[in-house]
């Protein structure tokens, strides 16, 4: 499934890709062989600790293309314009100010970059109780929120995940932006 993931998320060699809560590394590790020497992953998360985890397994691992980055309840933190791919995986639910950590996510973005959100189905009856008490909204709230933060859905891959969907979405183009806000 994890080999799945890093497929659908396709970083291609020389991106930079920002695993958005990145936890204890996992991904961070599995898109470092991805990018290759000329690319980045940087692993942001809230908690330092978890950071150093990162920054230990990867110097053990010989991983000398990751970075870590200690972000805020409301921000990534990351510089404008620099990011090509970022991943947020069972991440989202725990944003604190979905709309402002997304819209510094949105500057952080080149444009054309896309953002790849993985997180729990919440359906009530449906998904388990623990789900059901954690998860603080379901998919179509998420969904709205990230649109509302400027991004635009590309894709929504069927049948990779069983407890959790995927989303795609994109940071448009300046034309198509000023183009949409015209249209208004």
């Amino acid at each position: 499934e994890r080999e799945e993931i890093v497929k659908t998320v396709a970083p291609a060699a020389g991106n930079v890709v920002a695993d958005i809560g990145a936890g204890t590394g996992l991904f961070t590790r599995l898109f470092s062989p991805a990018v290759g020497s000329e690319g980045r992953v940087i692993a942001v998360d809230i908690s330092q600790n978890f950071l150093d985890h990162i920054e230990t397994t990867c110097r053990e691992s010989g991983l000398r293309n990751v970075e870590t980055l200690l972000c805020s309840d409301d921000s990534t933190k990351l510089p404008a314009d620099t990011v090509d791919v970022a991943f947020i995986c069972d991440t989202y639910h725990h944003f604190e100010y979905p709309l402002k950590t997304m819209t510094s996510l949105r500057t952080a973005m080149k444009p054309g970059g896309r953002v790849v959100v993985i997180d729990f189905h919440r359906i009530e009856g449906v998904s388990r109780e623990w789900t059901l008490n954690h998860v603080r909204a379901g998919r179509e709230v998420f969904e709205a929120e990230i649109i509302q933060a400027g991004f635009k859905k590309i894709a929504e891959p069927q049948d990779l995940l069983t407890e959790n969907y995927l989303m795609i979405f994109e940071k448009p183009h300046l034309a198509a932006e000023s183009e949409t806000a015209s249209n208004q």
